[in-house]
């Protein structure tokens, strides 16, 4: 026997499979359904599910970020569609591989040229820390951070493409939740020693 007991407050999508289901409540009615939630969640919702990368790829890192984006890994599943080429019509700014003092106005500019809400993610080490050319130059900025606010650091030399999208889904995630852009900004993990 089944149940037939009326669930006003099942979710549109089910939960699991890798995606989350849409912030609301169906309610049952003869013809249909009436779906109700709050705006704000609706919002955050698409926001999160529409983000437009700004690449950045100043160095190796730069090859896996194009890996991710290709059909293997295929970014566009996960609502990372259109990589843009201008920062006005990005929100997301991944900045892969190293920063030098000639090109840290450059990054400052494209930042500022972004609209809010906006976001950053340092990919490897040497957009984080400046990586293993640091120490052994005078050029080399020791991370994005000291240019722009970052959002989400991703460790590796390079890293792997699924570590850029575990990145992104976190920063996905993060929307979704509701929080503003400084409770989403990372803090640098501190190495001992440094």
């Amino acid at each position: 026997m089944s149940d037939t007991s009326n669930h006003s407050d099942s979710s549109v999508l089910p939960p699991g499979n890798g995606h989350a289901a849409f912030p609301g409540e169906v309610h049952p009615t003869p013809s249909g359904g009436i779906l109700v939630s709050k705006l704000d969640d609706v919002i955050n919702w698409a926001r999160s599910n529409s983000l437009w990368p700004l690449v950045f790829g100043t160095s190796c890192c730069a090859i896996e970020m194009m890996s991710t984006a290709a059909a293997k890994y295929d970014w566009s599943r996960f609502g990372f569609e259109v990589a843009r080429a201008t920062p006005r019509q990005a929100d997301v700014i991944i900045i892969a591989g190293t920063i030098v003092n000639k090109m840290a106005p450059v990054l400052k500019r494209l930042y500022d040229q972004m609209a809010d809400p906006k976001y950053v993610i340092a990919m490897g080490a040497c957009a984080t820390s400046g990586g293993p050319f640091f120490y052994n130059t005078y050029s080399v900025v020791k991370g994005a951070d000291h240019v722009i606010p970052v959002d989400v650091y991703i460790a590796g030399c390079p890293p792997r493409p699924e570590a850029l999208l575990h990145a992104l889904i976190t920063l996905q995630e993060k929307i979704k939740s509701g929080m503003t852009r400084e409770q989403i900004k990372m803090q640098k993990p501190e190495i001992p020693g440094l």
